[in-house]
């Protein structure tokens, strides 16, 4: 699978969605050199160990109505020397035709894009970015979360399984319910909650965790 622009989203808060984007941007980083990571919730800053950003974000670039590429280039923050991070920003209301240009301007990147859509059904711009790309749903083996994922109008190619110990359902249970392949299982770590609270999953991603990730990088 050619990660160029992959959308990961959830159907239930709490499933992981900002963690396992931000390691993922992290992983591609580091294997191809470059990477950029979308906030569309507003959570990376805090996941990546950032200040909070005081400027505007791609959904205020959303907002302009003759915004350019460049300029959204130019909104990105550098979090290490070879991974940017598009802010969410405030605006909250666009046209379609600005959507459009950003799956354009996304799909041209030549280094891998990760979208951190959070919860898709909060809004229509996680699932058309998802449909223009790589659509990955981050779920856990919940019966809740899988019932709310088959009544989901988005589309996914493949599942990331955040596992925690002591669930009734397993990875053939969540494949079977969603007809779809879990292409990578995620052990719940609390290594990798101390380095979210400490700011340094960039500097020091856990070793198993980045592991896991690598199935999708």
């Amino acid at each position: 699978m050619s990660l160029v622009l992959v959308t990961m989203w959830s159907v239930k808060g709490g499933s992981g969605v900002s963690v396992v984007s931000a390691g993922l941007a992290v992983v591609l980083a580091r294997r191809r050199g470059s990477a950029l990571i979308v906030d569309l919730q507003g959570d990376q800053p805090a996941v990546l160990g950032l200040p909070e950003p005081s400027g505007p974000g791609v959904q205020d670039w959303l907002a302009t109505p003759d915004g350019s590429p460049d300029a959204l280039d130019r909104l990105s923050v550098d979090v290490s020397s070879s991974l940017r991070l598009l802010p969410a920003g405030s605006a909250t209301d666009w046209s379609d035709a600005r959507v459009d240009a950003l799956v354009a301007a996304l799909g041209r990147e030549e280094r891998p894009v990760v979208v951190d859509a959070g919860v898709a059904a909060r809004g229509p711009l996680g699932p058309r970015l998802a449909r223009a790309g790589v659509s990955l749903l981050v779920t856990r083996p919940c019966y809740l979360a899988l019932r709310r994922a088959v009544r989901s109008s988005v589309q996914a190619d493949g599942v990331v399984l955040v596992a925690d110990a002591g669930r009734a359902l397993d990875r053939r249970d969540v494949e079977q319910v969603l007809g779809l392949p879990v292409l990578c299982v995620v052990e719940v770590d609390p290594v990798v909650a101390r380095a979210v609270d400490a700011g340094v999953l960039v500097s020091r991603l856990p070793k198993a965790f980045e592991r896991s990730l690598r199935a999708v990088s």
